[in-house]
């Protein structure tokens, strides 16, 4: 069975810096410094596990399986370069899906972390693809010619519109079961029913360019050229977060734990500490201030610019609450989940001692599989998701297996209890 992939996001506690010191020690992370891709637009991030990837204007798909330093480009099949969007899945089976949105040539597949794509079209009757997201098991993809639901991994494609009134849509963003619709011009759209019917919700809302969508935690936010909205309560309301943004032109949003930050067009990035009340510049090393995407992965913020590629720089740097371990587990570790019982969403945390192939499953009371959380590869270090099912209440359990890279043989394996209650 299809992971929720997109709902249950990995955040990375600590890759181990030492498998990259040859190439970092002399910055030491003191600011902003150029990543393994020195031009380019790039307009999109997304991870899988140890893997970073990077959809660049023009340019493709790259990958980089170092945290950074050096990047690949992955783009046998793909037919068109021009990459708006990516979202990742597990395939239920042995690998992950992921999914490329381009500008005027539909969405590509690759189910071997970019080494093939295949473009998947059928019945996506506008092929600009701004954004891809799951919600469960499904994807929905945005388009100048409004939203379109795949229930089975791209093979086919439906328009979902009804009361879409504004069909030109940037963003989208699911929490729970709502899915959120960013258009360009006319404000925010809701579904609660996987984009059967589409209701606005603008107030307070006053501008309605929508560049993005984001939702952290229970609050939801907009990204305009005229700043920052958030909401609250999923959208019945918005109030403007700008106080510190000395640029308003916002391309893109990404957390870390409460912390939130901002990438701009001219402006740089901008961190917020408390959702957006006021906001501070973090632009120490950073010489491309047209930033066009955020992506957080492990201990690390990546910037991707417009023209001059990608940049990191340590979150320690900015935020005072990051996780730092002084050492690497010794041993396979698979934490009890919390909140439990839960509702939606509940967070696992892992532990990994070595490269190894980790894999987290959920069985219902009768033995039976009901969802993978993980199937991937991960390099020692402390891990956390946040899986949210679309499932009955009840009792389920959640199993680890941990296969060293080096001694498959030697599987660690264990599995604890939660409880659904909706």
């Amino acid at each position: 069975m299809r992971t929720t992939k997109m709902k249950t996001k990995i955040i990375v506690w600590i890759i181990s810096l030492l498998l990259f010191a040859g190439s970092f020690v002399e910055h030491s992370f003191a600011q902003w410094v150029q990543s393994g891709i020195s031009s380019g637009y790039i307009n999109c991030f997304a991870v899988s596990g140890t893997n970073l990837f990077a959809g660049v204007g023009g340019g493709g798909v790259f990958r980089s399986t170092n945290n950074g330093a050096s990047w690949t480009a992955v783009n046998s099949g793909l037919t068109n370069m021009n990459i708006l969007s990516l979202a990742v899945s597990s395939n239920g089976q042995s690998g992950t899906n992921i999914f490329a949105g381009t500008w005027d040539g539909g969405v590509f597949l690759s189910t071997n972390y970019g080494a093939n794509w295949t473009a998947v079209n059928s019945g996506l009757t506008n092929t600009t693809v701004r954004s891809l997201v799951f919600s469960g098991t499904n994807l929905f993809a945005s388009t100048g010619g409004g939203v379109f639901l795949s229930t089975n991994n791209g093979t086919s494609w439906t328009a979902v519109n009804s009361g879409l009134i504004y069909t030109d849509v940037y963003s989208l963003a699911v929490s729970g079961t709502n899915l959120f619709a960013g258009t360009n011009g006319a404000g925010v759209f809701l579904s609660t029913n996987n984009g059967t019917s589409w209701t606005a919700v603008n107030s307070g809302l006053t501008y309605r360019y929508i560049s993005l969508l984001a939702v952290f935690g229970t609050n939801l936010f907009a990204a305009t050229s005229f700043g920052i909205f958030l909401s609250t309560n999923n959208g019945t309301s918005w109030t403007a977060v700008n106080s510190g943004l000395t640029n308003t032109n916002v391309s893109s949003l990404a957390a870390s734990g409460t912390n939130i930050f901002a990438g701009t067009f001219g402006g740089g990035v901008f961190l917020s500490t408390n959702n957006g009340t006021s906001w501070t510049a973090v632009n120490s090393g950073l010489t491309n201030m047209s930033v066009s995407s955020l992506l957080i992965s492990g201990t690390n913020i990546f910037a991707g610019t417009m023209g001059g590629g990608v940049w990191r720089r340590a979150l320690s740097e900015m935020i005072t609450d990051v996780e730092n371990f002084s050492s690497l587990p010794s041993q396979f570790v698979l934490e009890q989940n919390y909140p439990n019982p839960f509702n939606p969403s509940t967070t696992i945390q892992f532990a990994v001692p070595e490269r190894s192939h980790v894999i987290i499953e959920i069985f219902n009371l009768l033995g039976q599989k009901v969802d993978i959380a993980i199937n991937d590869e991960f390099t020692a270090g402390y891990y956390e998701m946040r899986w949210e099912p679309k499932l009955a209440s009840g009792v389920y359990v959640y199993r680890m297996v941990g296969k060293p890279i080096a001694d498959e043989h030697n599987a660690f394996i264990q599995t604890k209890q939660m409880v659904l209650v909706k």
